[in-house]
Order: C-alpha cells, then sequence, then structure tokens
C-alpha cells in the first residue's frame, strides 16, 4: 500500500493488521532513506537507532510475510534511486491517495517548511508508471469504510473480513517508533473517523504546493478503482 504523509495509511494499517490472516510492516525503508538523503525528519536519530538503514536489507524484510499475508505500508519517496525494487515484482500493488489540500494541511500542523518532496505526490506518480497496480482514495474510505474496503478487497480477491472496520485502541507491537510523534490520534482511535468535512483553504504560502500536487493527484485520481 504506496501512499504520502497525512493519507489515512495507518488506519489502513491498523485494518489490515486487525485481520488474523495478517501481518503487518510500517514503512520498512523509512530509516534507510533517512540515513541516505540526509533529510531532517522528526525523531530523526531514533529512527536511525531503532530500524534498519541498509536498503538491501529492509528489501529482504519485505520479502518475509510470517502470516499467509502481508500488508506494507510504504511511502514512495522513501525510495530513493538504487533502493531495491525487486520484492515489489510478487506483490499487489495498491496507491492510496488523498487531495493535496487535505494532506499539506494535515502536514503543516506537524511540520514547517514544507516541500513539494516531502509530499510525495511527484514520486507516487512515478511509482505507479513503474509498477502499476490499483488505486484507491482515502475519502472514499472515510466516506464509507465498509463499501470501500469491500469493493477492494473483491478486486484483489481477498475475502472481507468485518474485523477491517474496527481495532482496540492504543499502539501496535509493529508501530515505527516514529509513532511516538505522528500516531496520537489513530491511537486513541478504534475504527475510521467519519467522512471528511469540506475541503481546507490553505494559506498564499501553501497553495502553491498544492496547486503543484494537483497534476500527479489527478492522474491517479482517474484510475480509482
Amino acid at each position: 500500500m504506496w501512499s504520502g504523509p497525512r493519507n489515512l495509511s495507518t488506519a489502513m494499517m491498523y485494518s489490515f493488521g486487525a485481520r488474523a490472516d495478517f501481518a503487518v510492516m510500517d514503512e520498512p525503508f523509512y530509516a534507510a532513506f533517512l540515513a541516505r538523503s540526509g533529510a531532517d525528519h522528526p525523531m530523526r536519530e531514533q529512527i536511525l537507532a531503532a530500524h534498519e538503514t541498509i536498503p538491501e536489507k529492509a528489501a529482504d524484510q519485505c520479502r518475509r510475510a510470517g502470516k499467509p499475508h502481508l500488508y506494507m505500508k510504504q511511502m514512495p519517496h522513501h525510495m530513493l534511486e538504487g533502493f531495491p525494487m525487486d520484492w515489489a515484482r510478487d506483490c499487489i500493488n495498491i496507491h492510496l491517495i488523498r487531495h493535496p489540500a487535505r494532506v499539506i494541511a494535515s502536514y503543516a500542523a506537524k511540520r514547517d517548511a514544507l516541500t513539494l518532496e516531502d509530499i510525495g505526490f511527484v514520486q507516487q506518480a512515478e511509482l505507479y508508471e513503474k509498477v502499476g497496480g490499483l488505486v484507491i482514495d482515502s475519502f472514499d474510505i472515510r466516506a464509507n469504510p465498509e463499501v470501500a474496503l469491500r469493493a477492494l478487497c473483491e478486486t484483489i480477491d481477498l475475502t472481507f473480513d468485518p474485523a477491517m472496520l474496527h481495532w482496540p485502541a492504543g499502539a501496535r507491537a509493529e508501530d515505527g517508533i516514529w509513532a511516538a510523534h505522528w500516531y496520537g490520534a489513530i491511537h486513541r482511535s478504534t475504527g475510521f473517523e467519519g467522512a471528511e468535512g469540506p475541503r481546507p483553504e490553505l494559506s498564499d504560502e501553501l497553495q502553491p504546493l498544492c496547486d503543484a500536487a494537483m497534476p500527479h493527484y489527478e492522474m491517479l485520481k482517474q484510475k480509482c478503482i
């Protein structure tokens, strides 16, 4: 499941993790991305100390399921030039998207000085061109989780499990160490939030970022199941 940040991706990981037949992984290339790029993200040093920083070893982790199925929460902008991608060939690749205005408004509340690279729309569109797959919009999942998840499961030939609609409050053992900074809301939740409200209005400073991301979002939106 490929997505940018602030895009329902952790809720989707919790949803699939609520199934007895799924193991889950939380951003296995994040530490390798930080180590290679030098990006200054919240909790950078803790992430580098706690998670795999060698991309080839992270790829090896992606080849091990542990249960009948493995759900991997992945971010396209973590996949830097030269990072292994062969592990994805045998995967069902699903691209989770969200309107850039919603992503930017949510991300800006947690981090200053956003760039187009940070929100991942360009990288996600490029990745879709490379690996193909399915596209789903988080707006549709929030609007009616059961209908959207049933449709997704049917499309990938997976039996829908009602357990996907609810999970216990609190952290998961599989959470990355970055959960302390980013996952407060999901840890308080026991299921998907309700339908999203009106699209947020962005400041004059952030609107150009949204404008730059829109063509990539709109390309992927046209591919939605």
